[in-house]
């Protein structure tokens, strides 16, 4: 497995990240043996990592694993270097300021950090004491300059840059250096709750540096490095990125002599595992479940990962414009049947989410779906009608000024049958309320960055993983600034969920923060901005022998110490 996604940027890049979306299966039948249908989720800090010392590793060897496309931006802060394969390997090669427990707490890496704290409450100071040896791989130390030119490349004032995020950011007053060359001070003008989100991963001040650096010079590479792995090999005929421990790294060494990513199609993901051409494979699809769990050189490592599989609606174009027609379609689709059966046949029971900021296992999870968490027809086919579509009869299309009522659906041409079997699902449920939703395949190496972050779809269907810092979320629902939409890629929004979110980050009191999420989420499900489906399983399968790695839950794996058992 590759690390989870955490910080800011890298959350951010999480929206997109794995657009493995599960789905369901055409009968909607259980299993002879009721498969998971009654059993819970793992609680909240659960994960499967078949942990081990290092002395019981063999030094040596190659980790495989796949991803779901080609890299073709590694900067995770930049609009178009929000894909999650992109931002978990730049997780590996650069500088990881803080690792998360199994419970979702961040704590500072002591290979970059010898210690991060609030040093002041009024003005809110944090004090980074940096590791003296941590450096770059053009031999330039971490300092000040780095923390400074992502501070300033992120904060938002200059457009130019294509940034994916501000959050936080422009909440800075400025960035110093302390008591000498290793501490770096950050003054908020503004207090940021989520503080340990920011400059996780640190980058380069090359890389930030200005608008063409940042938006172009990490495009298809990473020129820079900082971290006990490096870039070995790009292939782009094989489609794969090899990783080599970096012999200038100062921290403990890598078991490992290579971690392979290798680029492939979602259907072939199985196959390769079997075929023990990768190590791992997920496995929270019926489908894989049941091809993988006869394969005896198999562990099967289950977590509670914070991962949420939603079906976003644009409201930039066509119908969706309307709310009234969003609320419709989150009225019009039945995600107790979708849970059902995309948890048919695996350990445990999918629960449906009805939160876009909590897991309903995390401590703050409150039920805001109201009205908009059952399925609704009626009231649906009302919102229709007050929205000017009239009925055009039974299987027919409603009509509006002469045109009919019709969405795109867009979707990788690679999925695996289940989620073409979710998308038919749906299109068969919104077409009971009167909306004829075609299907519509695309590369799965251009569904990203031609169609989610440009906006080219009416309803499409991704997962939004690892948003441990709530804060990280704001992106997703905040309303555009000129052509640059973050991560709304629907640019559905309103200035009240803006003050909510920001008004959140800025609270410091823990209850008083979960109360304002849980305020917006409920504004976020009157605006019929997406609809969050179910929680998808973390259940990975995993080459016996493997350790340190599977299903990390809320928390991080330690790369270096990833390895095969003696």
């Amino acid at each position: 497995m590759i690390r989870p996604v955490r910080a800011t940027a890298l959350a951010a890049a999480a929206v997109s990240a794995a657009l493995a979306v599960t789905a369901c299966g055409g009968g909607a039948k259980d299993s002879a043996d009721g498969g998971g249908q009654g059993k819970a989720a793992p609680a909240v800090a659960a994960q499967d990592l078949n942990p081990h010392p290092p002395e019981d590793l063999k030094q040596g060897g190659v980790h495989k694993v796949s991803i779901q496309q080609r890299i073709n931006q590694y900067n995770p802060n930049q609009t178009d270097g929000t894909q999650g394969d992109a931002s978990a390997i730049t997780a590996l090669v650069e500088p990881d300021l803080f690792t998360f427990d199994s419970k979702g707490v961040p704590h500072s890496n002591p290979d970059f950090l010898a210690s991060a704290k609030v040093v002041s409450t009024d003005p809110q100071v944090v004090s980074y004491e940096l590791n003296p040896k941590a450096k770059w791989s053009d031999g330039k130390p971490l300092g000040v300059a780095d923390f400074e030119a992502q501070w300033k490349a992120l904060s938002g004032k200059d457009k130019a840059f294509q940034v994916a995020s501000t959050s936080g950011y422009d909440q800075i007053a400025k960035v110093e250096r302390g008591k000498d060359e290793h501490e770096v001070r950050v003054t908020f003008a503004t207090p940021f709750a989520d503080w340990q989100m920011l400059f996780d991963p640190l980058l380069p001040a090359s890389l930030n540096s200005g608008p063409d650096a940042f938006n172009k010079s990490w495009a298809g590479q990473v020129p820079v490095t900082g971290n006990a792995w490096k870039v070995g090999a790009y292939d782009k005929t094989a489609k794969t990125i090899t990783l080599v421990p970096d012999p200038a790294w100062w921290g403990e060494k890598p078991k490992l002599d290579k971690y392979i990513f290798w680029a492939m199609d979602s259907k072939a993901r199985t196959d390769a595992y079997l075929n023990k051409e990768i190590d791992d494979a997920p496995a929270s699809a019926p489908e894989a479940y049941q091809r993988l769990k006869g394969d005896k050189d198999t562990d099967f490592r289950i977590g509670a990962r914070w991962d949420q599989v939603t079906l976003n609606l644009n409201g930039a174009r066509g119908p969706l414009q309307d709310v009234k027609a969003r609320q419709a379609v989150t009225l019009g689709v039945d995600r107790e049947a979708l849970a059902k059966v995309a948890g048919q046949d695996l350990p445990f029971r999918p629960e449906v989410v009805n939160n876009h900021f909590f897991m309903p296992n995390q401590e703050g999870y409150r039920d805001n779906a109201g009205a908009f968490g059952k399925r609704d027809v009626a009231r649906a086919e009302r919102l229709l009608d007050e929205a000017g579509w009239k009925d055009g009869g039974a299987g027919k299309p409603r009509t509006k000024d002469g045109r009919p009522l019709v969405l795109e659906y867009v979707m990788p041409a690679d999925a695996i049958s289940l989620a073409e079997d979710q998308a038919k699902l749906t299109q068969q449920m919104l077409g009971e309320i009167g909306i004829k939703v075609e299907l519509r395949k695309v590369p799965g190496d251009d569904y990203f960055d031609r169609y989610v972050h440009r906006g080219n779809y009416d309803l499409t269907q991704f997962r939004q993983v690892d948003r441990i810092y709530r804060s990280s979320s704001y992106r997703d629902y905040r309303q555009p600034d000129g052509d640059n939409a973050f991560n709304n890629y629907g640019r559905v929004s309103s200035p009240e969920v803006d003050r909510l979110l920001l008004e959140a980050s800025r609270t410091t009191d823990a209850g008083k923060q979960v109360a304002l999420y849980n305020e917006a989420d409920a504004k976020v499900w009157e605006l019929g901005h997406s609809l969050p489906l179910y929680q998808r399983p973390q259940i990975v399968a995993i080459r016996k022998g493997l350790a340190n790695t599977g299903a990390p839950g809320l928390g991080d794996e330690n790369s270096v110490r990833i390895g095969w058992l003696k």
